[in-house]
């Protein structure tokens, strides 16, 4: 299947005036199909928002490059860009003009880009966009403040596919939103994608959430991508212990189900993200029970243990090259 989006050892580098400056992104390779849902899991700090404004063009990267639809960003004007990949923000009250109503939002999109006309035509697109998400044409005349946080993130995203895009990015989409209207929202997101084959990044620390709309899964941890595959290999049979503890985080909804895993720290210091604590090896090794000496030595590299099924650690890779047997 073709690819519609991705980026090869993506780095960023926010210098400071002093220090070495914070690294968000530190060697970020991803891969996107074309009409599928690439999952970006992570805790806050793991670099996910900082990825999703450099593939939308909002911010340029210190290292790396990224391809939409095989060609390289760089080499697209900023229009022709917009017109591809479309960002969806987390909260759609930040990121909705509070002086503008729905109808405005939207029309001033299919005026800088010269499309739908003006006058009736317009209106009748603007109405026909707000029909795919599910709002009534009454919605049009709406100020933000008027809407629940369902319905403003449904005109955020009525204006993102104002100009037809063919992939978007989704930043936490539904964080901002009561727990009754996100399964509304994930309805819509996943209707409109078989509707437009439209290709996604689902960015969210949500894990229950990005189960029912990923194909793939990228974990993120400290700007880096440990592990990487379809979600029932990812979070079903995680290799990673950072994974494994994500994926251990998740509620189950059983008061009878007993004490949840708990995955003990081991150092006294937590890195933050970005933080120059860990110079070395690999950046979860402060808090992995599983870390061993060269795991202090040298950072892990992304390798394929399974068919499709990508994880950088030391303790995994190793383990999967011993015999079943001879680990019983």
């Amino acid at each position: 299947m073709a690819l519609a989006l991705r980026t090869v050892g993506l780095e960023k580098l926010y210098p400071m005036r002093r220090g070495p400056g914070v690294r968000a992104l530190r060697g970020v390779s991803v891969e996107l199909e074309s009409g599928s849902t690439l999952g970006i899991v992570g805790e806050s700090g793991c670099g996910k928002s900082t990825l999703a404004r450099l593939l939308v063009g909002l911010e340029r990267p210190s290292a790396g490059s990224i391809e939409l639809f095989d060609e390289e960003i760089v080499s697209l004007r900023r229009r022709e860009l917009a017109r591809s990949l479309q960002l969806v923000f987390q909260d759609p009250y930040s990121s909705l003009d509070p002086r503008l109503t729905a109808a405005t939002a939207i029309g001033e999109v299919l005026a800088v880009h010269d499309l739908a006309g003006r006058g009736h035509e317009r209106e009748s697109r603007i109405d026909e966009l707000l029909g795919m998400v599910a709002l009534a044409p009454r919605f049009a005349g709406f100020y933000p403040h008027e809407l629940s946080g369902g319905q403003a993130q449904r005109v955020a995203i009525a204006r993102a596919l104002a100009v037809e895009p063919r992939a978007l990015v989704l930043d936490e989409p539904t964080s901002a939103l009561d727990v009754s209207v996100r399964a509304e929202v994930i309805n819509l997101l996943v209707r409109l994608q078989d509707e437009l084959s439209l290709s996604y990044v689902f960015i969210s620390h949500d894990l229950a959430t990005v189960r029912h709309v990923a194909d793939v899964i990228d974990v993120m941890y400290l700007g880096l991508v440990v592990e990487s595959g379809q979600y029932d290999d990812v979070l079903g049979a995680a290799l990673h212990p950072y994974t494994r503890a994500l994926a251990a985080a998740v509620p189950v909804p059983d008061p009878t189900h007993g004490a949840r895993r708990r995955v003990q720290l081991a150092g006294e210091a937590v890195p933050a993200p970005g933080s120059a604590a860990v110079t070395s090896g690999c950046p979860y090794r402060p808090r992995c029970p599983l870390a061993e000496a060269e795991c202090a030595l040298s950072r892990p590299e992304l390798v394929e243990i399974r068919p499709g099924h990508r994880v950088a650690c030391h303790v995994a890779k190793r383990d999967a090259s011993v015999p079943a047997a001879e680990q019983a």
